[in-house]
């Protein structure tokens, strides 16, 4: 079987856990080929992995959204013979409305790479634009509305002009971008497309556009309704929807998603392999850790703060960040700033390191996340018997607290950028090594019975096999 994974921002070019999952399920599948479609946000990325391809992955195509100049060179404006179903449902799109992506997809599969980029450009899409903006929003500058379009569709057009691989399945781990191609691969192709969302792709980009400077208050909401289109687009192509958890079962459903297409499938980990860890003399010191990347979206500056007040209770507290910075060098900057101007010692950046020789010496660790699905690295910190600290996001509340099961408390889960109340969290089990180690069994106990790699590989192997039958 040839199986086909679209990414987006993730693998094989940054390290992460939708990264680590992928990479996971490729190797966990050595009977089938696979092929990875990345779609990444620079092409100075090209080419650099983050991980080693494993023999069954044969073929990476890698695409990246500052590539869009296919339609630079085109100066003049042509017309294009558009029906009236075809018009109708391209103004429904641009304006966010519910239309029929099979209807778009039609027209696009008609044109070739280029007239995609002399569409975007000709006096019918412009047209379109001029059809959106009169009614509704003629009291904006219309250059403004014009390149808000473009900033929106110059991607999606560019991406649908992709030659697309073939597969017997398709999947996808992002309702995004990655759920679109997988959506016109499966609709051209005549094959199976399987949705696997780590976080509700719709529900992010709509908390960063809620909070983004770069959008204007009355453009929000076209681009919020752009992105519920693009997760429209993908449930209703997909042959199956997969979710971590019961929370983000529940969003799918509310956003549309049928019930019939849907199923819960939890990550899982290797317990085994955290098995031969010891705890390691760390001289008197409290060692906090954090298992993360350093971007935004971890909001480190909130563990910061909260470090800064752990600090005045704690003094031979130390905070180690584990994760590689290179991927939002700006925020890594000012995270190094913010230490700075808090006047923090004992905070080490590690970069990118191996988890298994710093674990050992960490007394709990911590997650202050803005947004999560069901994060690996709460999974593996359990799986090492650490306690935790971490906001209430994505699974994080039950797979701490758990649903039922008989397992017990693994940690504390605060409210985000509660920065005080993750610190007196973070205090008290500093202070109390007993509860800390309690809270750590209960958390290997619990990923032990209920989050093992074996099953979660087993139903993917028994999905894939489904689809295709």
């Amino acid at each position: 079987m040839k199986i086909c994974f679209f990414s987006e921002g993730s693998y094989p070019h940054t390290p992460g856990g939708v990264s680590s999952w992928m990479d996971t399920m490729i190797r966990s599948f050595p009977e089938h080929e696979f092929i990875v479609y990345a779609v990444g946000a620079e092409k100075k990325m090209r080419g650099n992995y983050a991980y080693e391809p494993p023999e069954n992955l044969t073929e990476i195509h890698e695409t990246f959204l500052d590539e869009l100049q296919f339609v630079s060179s085109r100066k003049h404006r042509k017309s294009y013979n558009v029906n009236k179903e075809q018009y109708d449902e391209i103004v429904k799109l641009i304006r966010g409305e519910t239309f029929a992506w099979n209807i778009i997809f039609t027209f696009f599969e008609a044109l070739d790479q280029k007239d995609v980029g002399e569409f975007f450009l000709s006096r019918t899409f412009f047209n379109m634009i001029k059809d959106v903006y009169f009614v509704d929003f003629p009291y904006t500058p219309f250059t403004e509305f014009v390149w808000t379009m473009r900033s929106m569709y110059l991607p999606l057009f560019f991406l649908l002009s992709s030659d697309l691989p073939k597969a017997d399945v398709y999947h996808s781990v992002s309702g995004g971008y990655g759920g679109i191609l997988a959506s016109y691969a499966s609709f051209i192709n005549k094959k199976p497309f399987i949705l696997s969302e780590h976080g509700i792709y719709t529900r992010e980009r709509e908390e960063e556009i809620i909070r983004a400077d770069w959008v204007k208050n009355y453009y929000k909401d076209i681009w919020i309704k752009y992105f519920k289109n693009f997760s429209r687009c993908a449930y209703e192509h997909a042959s199956k929807v997969t979710s971590l958890f019961n929370v983000n079962r529940e969003l799918q459903l509310e956003l549309g998603c049928p019930e019939s297409k849907m199923l819960t499938i939890p990550n899982g980990i290797d317990t085994v392999r955290f098995e031969a860890l010891k705890p390691i003399d760390h001289e008197g010191q409290v060692n906090i850790g954090a298992i993360v990347r350093v971007v935004p979206i971890k909001d480190i500056k909130t563990l910061l703060q909260a470090f800064k007040i752990v600090k005045t209770e704690v003094e031979n507290a130390v905070l180690y960040v584990m994760g590689p910075y290179e991927e939002s060098r700006d925020y890594y900057e000012e995270c190094l700033r913010m230490v700075e101007y808090l006047e923090l010692k004992d905070v080490h950046f590690t970069g990118r390191i191996d988890i298994m020789k710093y674990l050992g010496r960490m007394d709990f660790l911590a997650l202050t996340s803005i947004s999560e699905g069901q994060p690996l690295a709460v999974m593996e910190g359990m799986a090492a018997k650490k306690a935790f600290v971490t906001t209430n996001v994505g699974a994080c509340r039950e797979l701490l607290y758990g649903q039922d099961d008989p397992f017990g408390q693994a940690g504390y889960v605060e409210y985000v950028m509660d920065y005080a109340g993750l610190a007196q969290r973070m205090i008290e089990l500093a202070q109390n090594p007993e509860l800390a180690k309690t809270m750590g069994e209960n958390g290997y106990n619990r990923v032990k019975h209920l989050y093992q790699k074996d099953d979660f590989i087993a139903q993917y192997r028994d999905l894939y096999t489904s689809v295709v039958n």
